[in-house]
């Protein structure tokens, strides 16, 4: 419970401006130490929370220049870095520490706080402030775990003494529980920022898929697509033409996750505003392939398939960009795969495409996938080839979507317990038996 504020007991804070630093006793020290604390817990905001214990130290403990130092860890890096300072030059603030480097680096390495009353004495010292003559640095530790120090400089020698360390080392582990608290509540809120942008991207992603299969005569056509995140960088895509013809993509972005699926989105308005000028599939595959070799990294590249289908012919056209090449699976149960020999798109300025095709008979499936379907597995085996033509042989019979699906679930239960690793795309064309005379 708070402390009653009396005449002949002044609150702290009262005793604070009626005294320097230096004149107060250690208890009063104390009692400050915890009015402070009380404030300091009340905020939930990282930044607020760090400038008020840097400016509440000053309060008991003088100092020159101040500054709390917390340890980050990216990889197998870890680094120590100033997040609020007082009294230092800014450039001086900017470098990063490694651990056991200066006194900050010694204290956050080791744990252990430390008093230098002669900094120029120390060969750990490294110069932030050319007036610095001591130095004191305790380390900040919440839950056992040491995430930062605190340090204070002064201009004059010898300024720290026992009673000093005392006081911070107990304020600091005080501080330590309102810093955790609030790195927590911005870990929370970020959290939620990103579960938000997340669904926005699902909800944008879903919004440039097909959402319905296509009605072709003589054909039924169904597609299915399973991110391994939230969102991913497979596509495929049903495109009508004014002919009754079908345009039918299937592509694979290099990388996963956001990166991905904004590749995706750039593939597929690349894909759409050609096809849209009724080129040829090879120049289409072309164009396509400079315009992302414009937009993409030079590591980043797609790997697809497009192809129109004609139902009055029954002929489908294609043409692959180093995809797995589509499956033609026979009603014999005979299969062959079809394949142009085509690069990938965008990594090269500049390649040339053919075109190829096949006839299909009534019975024919052709199966166009992603290579999270086949490389979907567990110690080391994959689904692979064989499993989905056996698939596809058992459920040959089921209509386009239920075969889609079938061929999802069989690679999932062959995975399982572990997850896909990749995302998963499958596009199912059944040409179907020609219907009986007076039927």
């Amino acid at each position: 419970m708070p402390a009653l504020s009396t005449d002949s007991d002044p609150a702290p804070s009262a005793m604070a401006s009626a005294a320097s630093p230096e004149a107060l006793s250690f208890e009063t020290k104390f009692r400050l130490l915890l009015d402070i604390t009380r404030t300091i817990s009340r905020s939930l905001d990282l930044d607020e929370t760090l400038s008020l214990i840097i400016d509440s130290v000053k309060s008991f403990v003088p100092y020159d220049a101040a500054a709390i130092y917390v340890l980050e860890t990216n990889g197998r890096d870890r680094r120590i870095r100033a997040t609020v300072y007082r009294g230092y030059d800014e450039a001086s603030m900017e470098r990063l520490l490694r651990l056991g480097e200066g006194f900050v680096g010694w204290v956050v390495q080791s744990g252990g706080a430390i008093v230098i009353p002669d900094v120029r004495n120390d060969q750990r010292y490294i110069s932030s402030d050319p007036l610095t003559m001591s130095e004191i640095v305790v380390p900040i530790i919440a839950n056992n775990r040491i995430i930062g120090a605190l340090n204070l400089e002064s201009r004059t020698l010898d300024a720290y003494k026992a009673a000093d360390l005392e006081v911070l080392t107990l304020f600091a582990s005080a501080a330590a529980i309102s810093i955790e608290k609030a790195i927590l509540h911005q870990e929370r809120l970020e959290k939620r920022r990103l579960e938000s942008e997340l669904a926005i991207a699902r909800q944008v992603q879903r919004s440039l898929l097909p959402d319905r299969a296509p009605t072709v005569e003589g054909f039924d056509i169904a597609g299915l697509t399973v991110p391994n995140e939230a969102v991913g960088g497979d596509y495929y895509d049903f495109i009508p033409f004014p002919n009754h013809q079908l345009g039918i993509a299937i592509a694979d972005v290099s990388g996963k996750g956001v990166p991905a699926a904004l590749i995706m989105a750039t593939f597929r308005a690349c894909l759409r505003a050609q096809v849209r000028n009724d080129f040829s599939i090879r120049v289409i595959l072309r164009k396509v392939n400079y315009l992302l070799w414009e937009s993409l990294d030079s590591s980043q590249y797609v790997t697809a398939i497009y192809g129109v289908l004609d139902p009055a012919s029954r002929r489908f056209s294609y043409g692959d960009a180093g995809h797995n090449p589509a499956l033609l699976i026979h009603a014999d149960g005979t299969y062959e795969e079809l394949s142009c020999g085509n690069t990938v798109l965008g990594l090269f300025e500049d390649r040339k495409y053919i075109e190829c095709y096949c006839i299909l008979q009534p019975g024919d499936i052709i199966v166009l996938y992603t290579d999270g379907l086949t490389e979907a597995g567990q110690d080391g085996e994959e689904f692979g080839l064989a499993r989905l033509l056996e698939t596809v042989q058992r459920q040959r019979e089921a209509p386009a979507q239920e075969l889609a699906r079938a061929i999802y679930d069989a690679a999932r239960t062959f995975a399982s317990p572990a997850p896909l690793g990749d995302d998963l795309t499958v596009v199912v064309i059944k040409a179907l038996p020609a219907a009986p005379e007076g039927g």
